[in-house]
């Protein structure tokens, strides 16, 4: 990012060229310390030069503390330091705390356009950058590649991130999904908050007879017929290893509306999230975890879906979640290795009488049906038998995100 763009907080401006000046100075004011505890502290050398490497490689007090607690014979050395560093570890994390980045279509803010400000961050940071979206209709096509943004909203219901696209005629003209959804992102440790993310393809052309295109890109059917029932994204992910998605709206009239797709090392957490679509709307590939979130089926076989065949532990989580749909609809389905936790869902009074099931014209899978139900219920109180209870309290009670991701990601930091 250029150091002279400036970013608004408030009525005040905080110029970026703050950041690189005072780690300039942070650097000067190690050296000379190092230096000095080389020449006149009197300790070991070893333990200088494990101290400077340290403060090189991390200025925070976290590292020098752990320092401290390896090395006590760098005692008075720590004690120094820090107090040295402190006014300016204080000083750039406000600067830092400062970046944000304003996106007002009004021209209110740094950007009038989201994709805007995503274009104008660096390609790669070790912290997070935060752009705050204003209230308003964004109809943009998101494409992130970049890790560590934050995509906040002004209001859930009112920051509203839009566009029309059938995935079907999408790819007659492009071989892969990149630009499939509203958002496609490849980029990592990207997060959702407050925001509407939809795709109207289907709720435009409801009702509106079926089209048909050229299709260059099929070579078997040459003609494409194009339906408001095909699949419609509104999200969509490639490499991205983590995501968070937060207090967001994500939607879509038919299949494959929230699409996190990486199988083999993909970890997506929602929270107080609603969606919407068709057939496998909610469908991730990997490691999913959901809380507190509302699904709502429009049509189709089946409103979730998981792909967890490139490793036995990966899994898809839904705790405290609700299910509604057509009258009819049915819970789940999968074509591939898979495996699904439900864990204090309430279903609609009109969902089908059908388990979450295997498509029967896949090929069979090695490890076998995994699908586990605790605590889940009709809101009529007038249960099916297939939900019942296969998993033990104490198991269901253990059952967060921590666990969910083995471990691998806290998801809270």
């Amino acid at each position: 990012m250029l150091c002279s763009h400036k970013f608004r907080a408030g009525n005040n401006y905080v110029f970026l060229f703050l950041g690189p000046a005072v780690l300039l100075l942070l650097s000067i004011v190690v050296s000379l310390t190092c230096a000095v505890v080389i020449l006149f502290a009197g300790v070991k050398r070893s333990c200088a030069n494990l101290y400077c490497k340290k403060c090189r490689d991390i200025f925070t007090k976290t590292a020098l503390q752990d320092l401290h607690e390896k090395m006590p014979s760098c005692h008075a050395v720590f004690k120094l330091t820090y107090i040295l560093l402190l006014p300016l570890l204080l000083i750039t994390s406000f600067a830092e705390a400062k970046q944000k980045i304003i996106v007002d279509q009004r021209g209110k803010g740094d950007f009038k356009t989201i994709q805007g400000a995503i274009n104008s961050l660096s390609d790669s940071s070790s912290t997070q950058r935060i752009i705050f979206i204003k209230k308003g209709v964004y109809r943009e096509k998101l494409y992130i590649e970049k890790s560590n943004i934050v995509l906040e909203g002004e209001d859930k219901n009112t920051t509203i991130i839009t566009a029309a696209i059938a995935r079907d005629e999408w790819r007659c003209e492009h071989s892969d999904d990149w630009g499939v959804a509203t958002i496609s992102m490849s980029g990592s440790d990207i997060t959702l908050k407050n925001l509407t993310i939809s795709n109207t393809y289907g709720f435009d052309n409801a009702g509106k007879p079926d089209r048909i295109i050229a299709c260059k890109n099929d070579t078997i059917s040459p003609q494409k017929k194009i339906s408001y029932g095909g699949h419609q994204m509104a999200l969509r992910t490639f490499q991205t290893t983590r995501l968070k998605v937060i207090n967001c709206i994500l939607k879509a009239f038919a299949g494959d509306t929230v699409s996190p797709w990486n199988v083999t090392n993909g970890m997506f957490y929602f929270k107080d999230c609603q969606m919407e679509g068709g057939v496998d709307f909610y469908c991730p590939r990997g490691w999913a975890y959901a809380v507190n979130c509302d699904f709502k089926a429009n049509m189709g076989d089946a409103a979730i879906w998981h792909d967890g065949s490139a490793n036995p532990d990966s899994k898809t989580v839904l705790r405290n979640c609700r299910f509604s749909g057509y009258d009819g609809f049915k819970l789940g389905r999968y074509h591939k290795e898979a495996q699904f936790y439900l864990i204090d869902c309430v279903f609609a009074d009109n969902m089908a009488d059908k388990p979450i099931y295997k498509v029967t014209s896949t090929p069979p899978v090695k490890w076998g049906e995994r699908i586990y139900y605790y605590n889940c219920h009709r809101k009529n109180g007038s249960d099916f038998e297939w939900y019942k209870n296969n998993i033990q309290a104490n198991e269901a009670s253990a059952i967060d995100a921590n666990w969910t991701f083995n471990g691998r990601w806290n998801v809270e930091e």
